[in-house]
């Protein structure tokens, strides 16, 4: 037997690469390394960047082009270099990443078994640790979208609570709203907040970017304010403003989940537990103890009926009576897009019509936001009995709503830029005389979607027609916006093939 000891590991040099690799710890090898063969790692997905103290498991990429990375160079996508937080040059070494122990888990559950809640605590620590590859996340995701019982959507909500940052506002009322999505243009939330806000409730409200849909809260506040605010910059604001509309992406609070909605949105999984677990877990650890949740009802919709609504509201109930959270359902039947906007900037201009209370703002987002802001301050003990839907058009028509969002906008600091309408437009005629009759949310989404929305935020859809209008021959029933000719190309087309609308009448 050998006294000698393993030679320390050779190090590489760290080189931080511009590339965005969507969620994913990727780290990139040269073929030609002049420490390293990476035909030794090509039978494993992952490797494991050792410097001192410091370890991250990524993705292995093998670099051909002698010209991207030097030979004593390994390189990382920009979030692998952002968790290392090392500066570029760093010596690096690099092993072979043992699988995460908790796969076996996975695999328990691929095979039908239930898991305990310690079990899905390891599968969301080590999915927010990054140990895990997406094809691994999609297992874990698909197997749970088969069947996961009571008992396992807590112990999931649990799980991705604790994976991540905790906020504590201390004592008294810390209220939040969430809607389940599905709706284009329900953008209650930059409503809600303000007026709920000016009540004098505490409402820390973070909110998500869009994945598949045309616009998400965050991606709409950030045509008035910056939405990018650290933990610390979040209290601030709350504590001078009692409220905020800012990004959970950037304040970790459920990082596990983060990564699982990156996955699981492709795959169209989104099931009514892992939704539950999703929005529960984002609301414990933001602080939250009073909550509304809205979920619209369409045929075009998330949730398609009232059966299924009232599963879905049984559940929330059943894990946030077991979280400690008071929820307060909201179930209403949603038939098409609410407000006029499709897209970030054109929602904004409708949540700005509301607040300001001019004449031609859309009456169904303004009504839905009373609606749902007075649920919220009927929390407050000092209202009952209807009185917080009363209060709430009190506060909006006097113009302290609006006050309170302009005083939240200037807390939360200017967005990063600037944001006009897309210059490309073309409108979207009715083929006949008669009434619109019905219209396709999920088909509008797509057509908001490819014209650029949100990544263009002056991207979307201009609503001029809604259910029940009259229209002639050749009427505009819509005007896409985009920015960019070939995403004006891809929504005309698909416009063109199918606009979404139903006109019933005379051919």
């Amino acid at each position: 037997m050998s006294d000698e000891t393993a030679p320390p590991l050779p190090p590489l040099k760290l080189r931080r690469l511009a590339i965005d690799a969507y969620g994913e710890v990727v780290a990139y090898l040269p073929r030609h390394s002049s420490l390293y063969r990476a035909a030794d790692f090509q039978a494993l997905s992952k490797v494991e960047l050792v410097a001192g103290d410091k370890r991250l498991v990524a993705v292995l990429n093998i670099v051909e082009r002698s010209d991207w990375l030097a030979p004593e160079e390994v390189g990382v996508c920009e979030l692998g270099f952002r968790l290392l937080g090392l500066p570029d040059g760093s010596p690096v070494g690099v092993v072979q990443a043992p699988p995460a122990k908790s796969l076996d888990h996975v695999r328990r559950k691929i095979q039908g078994h239930e898991l305990t809640r310690a079990e899905l605590g390891e599968i969301i620590r080590d999915i927010a640790d990054h140990r895990y590859a997406k094809t691994e996340i999609a297992a874990f995701l698909i197997s749970s979208a088969s069947f996961l019982s009571t008992e396992e959507v807590l112990g999931l909500t649990e799980a991705m609570a604790a994976a991540g940052s905790r906020m504590d506002w201390g004592d008294g009322m810390v209220v939040d709203k969430h809607c389940i999505g599905g709706i284009p243009g329900n953008r209650t939330s930059m409503i809600v907040v303000p007026i709920v806000a000016a009540h004098g409730l505490t409402i820390p409200k973070t909110s998500s970017r869009a994945i598949t849909s045309p616009a998400g809260t965050a991606d709409t506040m950030e045509v008035c304010a910056r939405v990018d605010l650290g933990i610390e910059a979040m209290r601030e604001v709350v504590k001078a403003e009692k409220g905020c509309l800012v990004w959970g992406g950037h304040v970790n609070l459920s990082p596990a989940d983060d990564r699982l909605i990156a996955v699981e949105r492709p795959l169209m999984s989104d099931t009514a537990e892992q939704m539950v677990a999703s929005i529960l877990s984002k609301k414990l650890a933001a602080g939250s103890r009073q909550i509304v949740i809205d979920i619209p009802v369409g045929p075009s919709g998330k949730v398609r009926d009232r059966a299924q609504a009232v599963r879905l509201k049984k559940l929330f109930e059943y894990v946030g009576d077991r979280i400690g959270l008071c929820l307060d359902v909201v179930i209403g039947d949603v038939l098409q897009p609410v407000g006029r906007g499709i897209g970030p900037a054109l929602e904004a201009r409708d949540v700005l019509k509301v607040l300001s209370n001019e004449a031609d703002a859309p009456a169904d987002l303004r009504d839905r936001a009373l609606l749902l802001a007075g649920r919220i301050l009927e929390f407050d003990p000092a209202l009952r009995g209807g009185a917080g839907v009363v209060r709430a058009a009190e506060l909006l028509a006097s113009g302290e709503a609006l006050e309170k969002f302009l005083r939240i906008v200037d807390a939360q600091g200017k967005p990063p830029a600037a944001v006009s309408l897309g210059k490309l437009r073309h409108e979207v005629r009715a083929p006949r005389d008669g009434t619109v009759a019905a219209i396709d949310c999920f088909r509008l989404s797509r057509i908001a979607r490819l014209s650029g929305a949100p990544s263009d935020k002056g991207a979307g859809i201009d609503l001029m027609k809604k259910l029940g209008d009259t229209v002639e021959q050749g009427e505009p029933l819509y005007r896409i916006h985009a920015c960019l000719a070939a995403d004006f190309h891809f929504a005309v087309g698909t416009a063109d093939e199918d606009s979404g609308m139903v006109i019933e009448g005379t051919r």
